[in-house]
C-alpha cells in the first residue's frame, strides 16, 4: 500500500502595502477618500484586501494629457471698437489676437462679416494648449445688418461638419483635430440702455449652436451703479427672449453644479475692462488703463469683473465648455446629419485624397 501524500501547502501571497508616493488624495480631487474594505455602493463590492493603485488613475490620465496636451477654440463677436482683441490677449496674458499677429492699423473694416482664425501654442506648468481665436470682423458694422450672423453660423457648422466627416471615415486618425468653437464671447455696446435688436438676434439663433457668454465690453465707461442695472436689464431681456447663454440650466449634472452655476448666472453678463499695459499702483505692477483719475485695475474686483470672467472661462469651467460642445451642440448637428438622406456613407482614405486634391 502506498503512501499517502498530503496535498502541498502554499504561503498565502503578501498583501502589496500602498506605494510611498501615493498620498490621500487632493482637496480638489474628484473623489472622496475611501479607507479598505469598504464595498461600492448598492453593487455589494468586494472587501479589499489591500492596496491596489486605482486611485493613481487621475496621475495616469494627467500624465496622458500633459504629453499630449489639448486644444482650446475661442471666438469673439462683436462690433468694433469694443475691445475684442485686447480682452482675448488679457485673459491668456499674451499676444494671441489676430490683432497682435500681423493685423494692420489702416486695415479697412469689411463690407461683409469675415472669419479669420489664428492659432497659438501656449505652454504653463508643463501643460500644452494649442489656442484658436476666431475673430469676425465686419459684423455689426454695417449700414445694414441683416443676418449677418449667418457667415458665423456656417463656419461653426463647418466645423461640426469637418469633425463628422473624419469621424466616419474608415481609417480614422488615432485623435482628430478638433477645429469646433468651444466658447463664443459675445461683447455687448456699454449703453447702458438696453440691448440692440442684432444683440438678440444673434444670440437667438446660436444658442443652440454653440456656447455663448455675453460679456459688457469696456466696462470703466459706466459708473458701478449703471453698470449694475445695465447687467440686470440685459439679463431680463434675454429672458424674456428665451435666449439661453452658458452654462444653461438644462446641464447642471447635480446640485453642487447647480449651486456653482447658479451664482455665476446671477453675476453674468461680466462687465469687463480690458487692457495689456502695465501700470506701477501702490508699489506693485498691474495691468490697467490709466485715465485723468487714476488707474482702472483689470484684476481688482472692485473695477470690474474680469478676475471673474477668467477664473470661469479658463480655471474652473474651460472643460465642461469642450465637454458641452462635444457631447450637446455637436451630438445635436451629428444627429441631425445622419437622419438626412440615410446618413453619411463612410469615407474611404482613398476619396479623403481625392477630396483634398
Amino acid at each position: 500500500m502506498s503512501d499517502v501524500v498530503p496535498p502541498e501547502v502554499r504561503p498565502k501571497p503578501a498583501v502589496p502595502a500602498k506605494p510611498p508616493h501615493v498620498g490621500a488624495p487632493s482637496p480638489s480631487s474628484p473623489f472622496p477618500p475611501q479607507g479598505l474594505g469598504v464595498g461600492g455602493g448598492s453593487g455589494g463590492g468586494s472587501t479589499l484586501l489591500g492596496y491596489i493603485g486605482i486611485d493613481t488613475i487621475i496621475e495616469q490620465m494627467r500624465k496622458k494629457t500633459m504629453k499630449t496636451g489639448f486644444d482650446f477654440n475661442i471666438m469673439v463677436v462683436g462690433h468694433s471698437g469694443l475691445g475684442k482683441s485686447t480682452l482675448v490677449n488679457t485673459l491668456f496674458k499674451s499676444q494671441v489676437s489676430r490683432r497682435s499677429a500681423g493685423w494692420a492699423r489702416d486695415e479697412k473694416i469689411p463690407k461683409t462679416v469675415e472669419i479669420k482664425a489664428v492659432s497659438h501654442f501656449i505652454e504653463e506648468g508643463g501643460v500644452k494648449m494649442k489656442l484658436t481665436v476666431i475673430d469676425t470682423p465686419g459684423f455689426g458694422d454695417q449700414i445694414n445688418n441683416d443676418n449677418c450672423w449667418e457667415p458665423i453660423a456656417k463656419y461653426i457648422n463647418e466645423q461640426y461638419e469637418k469633425f463628422l466627416k473624419e469621424e466616419v471615415n474608415i481609417t480614422r486618425k488615432k485623435r482628430i483635430p478638433d477645429t469646433r468653437v468651444h466658447c463664443c464671447l459675445y461683447f455687448i455696446s456699454p449703453t447702458g440702455h438696453s440691448l440692440r435688436q442684432l444683440d438678440v438676434e444673434f444670440m437667438k439663433h446660436l444658442s443652440h449652436s454653440v456656447n455663448i457668454i455675453p460679456v459688457i465690453a469696456k466696462a470703466d465707461t459706466m459708473t458701478i451703479d449703471e453698470r449694475q442695472e445695465f447687467k440686470q436689464r440685459v439679463r431680463k431681456e434675454l429672458e424674456m427672449g428665451g435666449i439661453e447663454f452658458y452654462p444653461q440650466k438644462e446641464f447642471d449634472e447635480d446640485m453642487e453644479d447647480k449651486s456653482d452655476n447658479d451664482k455665476i448666472r446671477e453675476a453674468m453678463p461680466f462687465a469687463v475692462v480690458g487692457s495689456d499695459k502695465e501700470y506701477q499702483v501702490n508699489g506693485k505692477r498691474v495691468l490697467g488703463r490709466k485715465t485723468a483719475w487714476g488707474v482702472v485695475e483689470v484684476e481688482n474686483p472692485n473695477h470690474c469683473e474680469f478676475a471673474q470672467l477668467r477664473d470661469f472661462l479658463i480655471r474652473s469651467h474651460l472643460q465642461d465648455l469642450k465637454e458641452v460642445t462635444h457631447n450637446i451642440h455637436y451630438e445635436t448637428y451629428r444627429a441631425k446629419r445622419l437622419n438626412e438622406n440615410g446618413g453619411l456613407h463612410p469615407i474611404s482614405s482613398n476619396d479623403t485624397q481625392e477630396s483634398n486634391l
